[in-house]
């Protein structure tokens, strides 16, 4: 491994820290499913990707729109509305994904303090997993980075797959 970090070490922490919440797991599940679609098919029912993904219909909904409002989907409402891409999945990155949900706290804030790394040095210690936490973080920022949507799809063979 990188700088003498070995892979129990690494398995460790992530086993400590819960990395992405639900609501980011279930919405790059959707997103997937998405990418997955004929283009032919246009926008996509919150009820068939619901029930396609067996995921809870309004959870899923609310997860969607914020999706929406950061530009990664469209949506329109109607008897032939629903959700489709806005972005070409090549464009869109697991890092575009996880900031739209859970914002960017899991690459900044410490391990064991409250605050980010960066507020932490200017007022106390560093805490004793800060360096090697760094240099995961680091490694987390590079793989979402990348990793595009069409990516996962294609390594997957498809949304079914896929069970983050």
């Amino acid at each position: 491994m990188e700088e003498g970090i070995s892979a129990e070490l690494i398995r460790s922490h992530l086993r400590c820290i819960k990395m992405l919440s639900n609501s980011c797991r279930y919405g790059i599940r959707a997103v997937i499913y998405l990418a997955n679609q004929p283009l032919s098919s246009g926008k996509i029912g919150i009820k068939k990707i619901s029930s396609d993904l067996n995921l809870p219909m309004p959870f899923l909904a609310k997860i969607l729109q914020q999706l929406v409002k950061q530009k990664i989907l469209s949506s329109s409402k109607g008897p032939h509305g629903g959700f489709s891409l806005l972005k070409d999945p090549r464009k869109i990155t697991l890092l575009d994904i996880v900031t739209a949900i859970d914002g960017t706290d899991i690459f900044t804030d410490c391990v064991m303090h409250n605050g980010s790394c960066e507020s932490i040095d200017r007022t106390k210690t560093k805490c004793p997993l800060h360096d090697d936490y760094d240099l995961i973080r680091r490694n987390m920022v590079k793989v979402f980075s990348n990793n595009t949507i069409h990516d996962l799809v294609v390594k997957a063979n498809g949304p079914k797959n896929i069970t983050i």
